[in-house]
């Protein structure tokens, strides 16, 4: 499986951002998508997902308003559209794919089993 996200780059606080990952090597449309970021010396961290059908979106308490996730299958890529952005939102910011076909909501880390490489957001004051 591979992901490769870009979209990301240098924004100025209050300003938006569309982060895209293009999925191969799996069939995209059965299987959950979710975003993750980790800032400078913390811990990775969920920002939001998307059910299988695209039916249902779960959202950090952080980013709930603010950011919102959607899924195309016909191209297999995920975006995360990013409004509003803070100081605080700076991060690397990865896709990753549920380890297990048609599954439930879930913001562990450990239930992804793909990662992308990372697109680096960052937001100025």
């Amino acid at each position: 499986v591979q992901l490769q996200a870009f979209g990301g780059g240098l924004v100025r606080a209050r300003g938006s951002l569309r982060l895209s990952c293009a999925v191969s090597g799996r069939t995209f449309s059965s299987y959950r998508m979710g975003w993750f970021r980790q800032a400078p010396g913390k811990e990775r961290e969920f920002v939001a997902a998307i059910s299988w059908n695209g039916g249902g979106a779960e959202y950090a308490e952080s980013v709930k308003g603010r950011f919102t996730i959607s899924r195309d299958d016909a191209k297999s890529t995920v975006y995360l559209h990013m409004n509003s952005l803070k100081p605080e939102d700076t991060a690397v910011y990865y896709c990753a794919v549920h380890r297990r076909l048609f599954s439930g909501a879930s913001s562990y880390p450990g239930d992804y089993d793909s990662w992308g490489q990372g697109t680096q957001v960052t937001v100025s004051s």
